[in-house]
């Protein structure tokens, strides 16, 4: 039910001879049946002090790509990297929130490798009424609860009764403080990005000593909700099975449960027959993998798993820190759309001959 007829790069250094450029965490937008917008953040590393978020066009349906060009110029002067996600809330309006980091200190990353901590950060939100070619703010966005980080895992979504949310993770600062623990939350916007009064607690599994981080989070043709993340053992620096919870009323979520998935970094995708998507890095086998979903009352239930991009095995594993397994990663963070045709494009950042790239995929769903 699952077929990729079609695949390639958006972003892979042309020139790694002359200069070290690689990509890491794209966003997809659909504008139409063949103009597609991606963002992704470029740089030397993962932690890098040239670390920033570029954006690329396409106008033939993802079968070539624009040289990306920086998606803003940051106004602060303060030594500082930032990473943005972005989504489409009208035909022509795209919205982006981004994470700004502050990089004080020139021999230290933006994660404290004693203890997963974070540096200082802001939360921001830009704009742009002309289908991404020019982008107002930053605009600073006030959190509704104490992180006191928080985790740029996913853009905004729009519902279906006109709030916007943003799903993040609370998150530790750098010395390792998180009054709340690491877990699932989503902002909530009544205002369209302008305040952000109010969060949903997704999923929390800080009584047991697991982080829920990197969610996936969409909404079904009912009103319903559905949140899935990756949960991870911080003492044993090992992830577990996905977990998934339900919100009936788009305000308070179940239980959570494992959905069969042994993944991390899930994203979802609600097809037009309602089904889901669910596209992430698998653990028990090497790869990015796609399983079709169906949503059953309370229950999930997987229809069929493929794997779409055959990659080295990566994971987090408990070998070394945690700090230096997740910047260690090899792939993920996939991006997805479904075009007026059907078919539904996946782009995700990979190693392929020591290069991060980004790639895309086209996926025939039946």
């Amino acid at each position: 039910m699952i077929k990729t007829v079609a695949a390639g790069n958006v972003y892979r250094n042309p020139k790694p001879h002359l200069r070290a450029i690689h990509a890491w965490h794209p966003s997809l937008i659909c504008l139409s049946g063949t103009e597609l917008v991606s963002t992704f953040d470029l740089g030397q590393g993962v932690e890098s002090f040239d670390y920033h978020t570029c954006v690329s066009r396409s106008t033939d349906g993802g079968e070539t790509w624009s040289v990306p060009l920086p998606l803003f110029r940051d106004p602060v002067t303060r030594r500082s990297t930032h990473t943005v996600r972005t989504s489409a809330v009208s035909e022509t309006t795209l919205v982006g929130i981004g994470i700004r980091a502050y990089r004080d200190d020139p021999e230290e990353g933006v994660i404290n490798r004693a203890n997963l901590g974070y540096v200082e950060s802001d939360i921001f939100l830009l704009r742009s009424e002309n289908s991404g070619q020019t982008w107002t703010g930053p605009q600073i966005v006030t959190p509704p609860l104490v992180g006191p980080a928080f985790e740029m895992c996913h853009r905004i979504i729009e519902l279906a009764d006109g709030r916007w949310l943003w799903p993040t993770s609370t998150w530790k600062d750098w010395n390792g403080t998180a009054p709340h623990g690491m877990q699932a939350v989503a902002f909530v916007s009544y205002d369209r990005g302008v305040t952000w009064p109010e969060y949903l607690r997704v999923i929390d599994q800080t009584d047991r000593g697991v982080i829920s981080w990197e969610q996936g989070l969409t909404q079904l043709p009912d009103g319903r909700l559905v949140g899935v993340v990756w949960s991870f053992e911080e003492t044993t620096g090992k992830s577990l099975p996905n977990r998934f919870a339900i919100s009936q009323d788009g305000q308070t979520f179940s239980p959570s449960r494992e959905n069969g998935i042994q993944g991390e970094t899930s994203k979802l995708l609600t097809l037009a027959d309602g089904r889901l998507l669910c596209v992430y890095r698998r653990l028990d086998k090497p790869g990015l993998w796609a399983n079709l979903v169906q949503i059953q009352g309370d229950d999930w239930i997987n229809l069929e798993e493929v794997c779409l991009w055959q990659g080295a095995v990566s994971g987090m594993k408990g070998v070394r820190s945690n700090s230096d397994e997740l910047s260690g990663l090899k792939f993920g963070y996939p991006s997805l759309v479904q075009l007026p045709s059907g078919d539904v494009m996946v782009v995700f950042w990979c190693v392929e001959d020591c290069l991060h790239v980004i790639r895309w995929q086209r996926l025939e769903v039946g």
